[in-house]
């Protein structure tokens, strides 16, 4: 009898230790695949440059054939339509529509063709223009005569606890011995002043009270300056107010992209640094972002972990729609690399709902996607322009 248990508790013992043993054979593989899946030595489809600029991670794309790229669904695309841009094809990127020019507006500094036209004429002596920070299509702008021309410093002070009313900011451009509006700087000499309130953010829009406290701090202001505000109707601003509000509301969407793992779940300490290997940036926020070469980002990666959690199995991608110029190729960036990671990680890409969708949804998709650019186009606010960038911060 003292054998037989001796010879169980042994055969026990063994049979624990083959389960650690797997165990820990399993974690090794795993964090194994993905070292040799993201390894220099493999050809990466979208570093094959070999990172020429230090500054500049920019994807090479690749065709975007194939069964195993899906993209996930994005509701608050469906069903917008308009008729103007159509950012997915190389043709149209000249065919953006005249009313989008023309609400780039010298207040708003967002002029493409004044950009361009100062940046071939301008010598290397000649001093950069400065934009102004106003712009009427997300501004209310409030006029500001004064009694005799004031130095930037003396502006700049008066108005330093005023860059918030409630949740939206405000700005003060100068009109300059230029005869143009600047944003009020240090050395600058202003004859008249202009005070901008943004109508909405993505916490609402200007309200009532928000305008009110304005005009009291305002008024304030003036007698120390010498200055006399010109208020608009408050009725017609929180009406302009909310109907911009309701306008960011339609555009405010993130198409997103999922990788998910068909074996173990990726070691978070090989995953990250691996990603960041392939043109990542870890921002101070903590997010990984694509960068776009230019400041901005093509589209950022979540790698759906707890910081508790020491694995992940699964990676979205997210496309900050209204953020990313239509000719940077957001859409198409962020698939091809999602398809990448798929192939070198052993994955799957799939939608929201974890279902793996045909080619055909991918097309789809990407309709929907022109869809939105000539939208937002049409309405005034091309997406990553200065002015959907302020709106959507």
């Amino acid at each position: 009898m003292v054998q037989l248990q001796e010879s169980l508790i042994g055969l026990g013992i063994v049979v624990v230790a083959g389960v650690i043993a797997y165990n820990k054979w399993q974690e090794w593989r795993a964090k194994k695949s993905v070292e040799q899946a993201f390894s220099t030595s493999q050809d990466d489809v979208l570093m094959a440059e070999g990172q020429s600029s230090a500054h500049r991670h920019e994807p090479v794309l690749s065709p975007l054939e194939g069964p195993d790229v899906v993209v996930g669904h994005a509701p608050a695309i469906n069903g917008i339509g308009a008729d103007h841009l159509d950012p997915l094809s190389e043709p149209a990127r000249d065919q953006v529509p005249p009313s989008a020019h023309a609400n780039e507006t010298p207040h708003a500094g967002g002029s493409r063709a004044a950009t361009s036209s100062t940046s071939t004429s301008t010598s290397t002596s000649a001093p950069a223009a400065r934009r102004s920070p106003l712009d009427p299509a997300i501004d209310c702008i409030i006029p500001v005569l004064l009694e005799a021309p004031l130095r930037g410093e003396r502006v700049m002070q008066a108005f330093q606890h005023l860059h918030l009313v409630g949740s939206k900011p405000v700005k003060v451009a100068g009109l300059s011995g230029e005869h143009h509006w600047e944003a009020v700087a240090v050395g600058g000499v202003y004859t008249q002043l202009q005070v901008g309130v943004q109508l909405a953010t993505r916490s609402g829009a200007l309200t009532e009270l928000e305008f009110s406290e304005l005009a009291s701090r305002l008024d304030q202001m003036a007698d120390d300056l010498g200055a006399s505000p010109d208020l608009p109707d408050m009725g017609e601003v929180v009406a302009k107010a909310r109907s911009l509000h309701q306008l960011l509301q339609e555009f405010d969407a993130q198409l997103s992209i999922n990788v998910r793992s068909n074996a173990a779940p990726w070691p978070m300490a090989t995953l990250k640094p691996a990603l960041q290997r392939q043109g990542m940036e870890l921002r101070p926020d903590g997010k990984l972002v694509m960068p776009d070469g230019e400041g901005g980002l093509l589209f950022s990666v979540n790698v759906n972990a707890n910081p508790s959690d020491d694995s992940s199995a699964k990676i979205t991608l997210l496309l900050p729609v209204a953020l990313v110029p239509p000719d940077r190729g957001g859409f198409k960036a962020m698939t091809a690399f999602a398809k990448s990671l798929a192939n070198r990680l052993s994955g799957t890409v799939v939608d929201d709902e974890g279902q793996p969708l045909p080619d055909a949804s991918l097309t789809a998709i990407a309709e929907q996607v022109a869809d939105f650019y000539r939208a937002m186009a049409q309405a005034g606010i091309p997406a990553g322009s200065p002015l959907a960038q302020r709106l959507f911060a």
